[in-house]
């Protein structure tokens, strides 16, 4: 066991993450940003208004979908996770506060290659045989948009892997770890209550999936955003020199500060950019699932939703994190490290009952990504077996989560990099395959909006 992870470690991820697909997710962000004319930038304005300008109506649907909202708001239980408060840290830890410029870089190039693959996504739709849902994804598109079942097999059982299981397992500990440190209750019953809460969702598809994120997600990120916009408030003299040691720390060697030891460039812009790619999801091929299912006029409006969904993630949540991390310098700690760091600075702001506030929005963060997770595996498993395989996948999750709980396995860590990565290769091909494709339906949808109408012509079988 000891072999195979000291290969994973020093070979396989290092090659696929520190390499590979750190540059190959920066160039795809740069390239899908130039092909569709910098879309974060020339329509992000309508895509807060394709988001937040229904909020307080009600969102178009139909049977077998979600609404945009819904389907935003899926991607965003997956995308805002334990990344968010353990990764951010562990990102300023090893790059300096610099890392968090190239965090944000990262995030911004991500933003055109999201609104690649929600359009590809809503595009390469079908509706499964049983229930009737909409369902869609990377294998779909790689499957009749590519033509390669071959890729779309190894993405699906890649994510399966990845997300389902592995990466469930690593959610449900850190709930578990977090509850234990703040509540003192054994790991086992954490374990039980959040497979059994999980499975009760899982079992009422992709309707109570889509009710709950639409109902917790808002309510999460919001109780952490304004937490920490009260830490910034109690620390405020320190905002500026925050800001400074970012910009400066991101073209500057730093030497060693306190818990950051010195950091090169070349640190903090490995490790910004891995942090703000993992956390996003963008290119991943993760969050398109969600954004098939949106009920929208044309695939473009769900584009535009997506790149908000990154924005949500990694703009605001995670540099929410990284300041008040640096306005509470609770970094000079050596001892800390990952969601140490962070909960020392709720508690350094609000006292004894700040370990307790993360811990309970932790929790949040790490379930709602476990519903996410879930329902990206799910489709998957769709495409796989049909809709004969989901009982089964929901039972093998339940499990998982419950045995992640009981104790943290350094190897089931390395695993779930491992897979992360292997299912971004074949979502970036498809990506690059079909870009023409996607620039083509950008056209459509300008012409739509020209003659006053937004229709685009679906093929849902």
């Amino acid at each position: 066991m000891d072999a195979i992870y000291s290969f994973l470690a020093n070979y396989v991820n290092v090659l696929l993450w520190d390499y590979f697909l750190t540059y190959g997710l920066l160039f795809a962000g740069l390239f899908f940003s130039f092909r569709f004319g910098f879309p974060q930038v020339t329509r992000m304005w309508e895509a807060f208004k394709q988001v937040f300008g229904k909020l307080f109506k009600k969102d178009a649907t139909q049977e077998g979908s979600m609404s945009s909202f819904q389907a935003l708001a899926t991607a965003v239980a997956a995308q805002v996770g334990t990344g968010n408060v353990a990764g951010v840290a562990t990102a300023i830890l090893g790059g300096g506060p610099g890392a968090i410029f190239w965090m944000w870089v990262s995030a911004f190039l991500g933003m055109g290659t999201i609104f690649n693959e929600a359009i590809l996504a809503q595009v390469y739709r079908v509706r499964d045989r049983n229930k009737g849902d909409l369902v869609g994804g990377p294998a779909f598109y790689l499957s009749k948009g590519v033509g390669s079942n071959a890729l779309a097999k190894f993405f699906s059982v890649s994510i399966i892997v990845a997300l389902g299981f592995i990466g469930n397992m690593v959610q449900s500990n850190s709930i578990a770890s977090a509850v234990t440190t703040a509540f003192a209750v054994p790991e086992w019953v954490t374990g039980f209550l959040v497979a059994l809460a999980a499975i009760l969702i899982f079992a009422g598809g992709m309707k109570r999936i889509a009710s709950f994120a639409e109902l917790v997600v808002p309510i999460m990120a919001l109780v952490y955003i304004v937490a920490s916009l009260v830490i910034l408030f109690l620390f405020r003299e320190n905002i500026v020199p925050a800001f400074e040691m970012i910009f400066v720390g991101a073209f500057t060697p730093q030497a060693a500060i306190g818990g950051i030891a010195g950091a090169s460039v070349r640190a903090a812009i490995q490790k910004g950019v891995a942090r703000g790619l993992f956390s996003n999801e963008a290119g991943m091929g993760s969050t398109p699932h969600a954004h098939a299912v949106a009920h929208v006029d044309h695939p473009v409006q769900q584009g535009l939703a997506a790149m908000v969904g990154v924005f949500i993630d990694t703009v605001v949540v995670c540099s929410a994190t990284a300041l008040i991390i640096l306005v509470t310098e609770s970094y000079l700690d050596p001892a800390l490290k990952g969601a140490q760091v962070t909960q020392a600075a709720f508690s350094i702001a609000f006292g004894g009952g700040g370990s307790v506030l993360l811990a309970i929005c932790l929790t949040f963060f790490a379930f709602t990504t476990i519903v996410g997770w879930y329902y990206f595996g799910e489709s998957n498993i769709k495409y796989l077996f049909g809709t004969k395989g989901v009982l089964p996948y929901q039972i093998l999750v339940a499990i998982f989560i419950f045995l992640g709980a009981l104790q943290e396995v350094d190897i089931v860590w390395m695993l779930a990099d491992t897979f992360n990565a292997l299912m971004v290769i074949p979502n970036l091909f498809g990506l690059f395959y079909l870009s023409n494709q996607v620039k083509g339906i950008l056209e459509d949808y300008d012409r739509c909006k020209l003659e006053g109408r937004i229709f685009y012509d679906y093929d849902v079988k």
